[in-house]
């Protein structure tokens, strides 16, 4: 199943998890270190719904969750 809203087109977005050592500063450390940074994926809360079309029908869509409640959707 695509990870693609049919409404906004919002889809899956890339960062990072970055891992750091050390004591504080402000702890009598000399600091806080990166010492790991490894790729990750934020994916979208995609739910399959009925939703009810133009013309008066019912079909299913995978819509985000905050297109669920700005009300882009008007389930059946």
């Amino acid at each position: 199943m695509s990870k693609v809203c049919d409404i906004c087109g919002k889809g899956p977005m890339a960062g990072n998890t970055i891992v750091r050592h050390g004591l504080a500063k402000y702890k009598g450390g000399i600091g806080l270190h990166t010492t790991g940074i490894t790729k990750r994926r934020f994916m979208p809360n995609i739910q399959r719904v009925r939703a009810k079309t133009s013309e008066g029908g019912a079909c299913r869509m995978k819509v985000c969750a905050s297109c669920i409640k700005q009300g882009k959707v008007v389930k059946v």
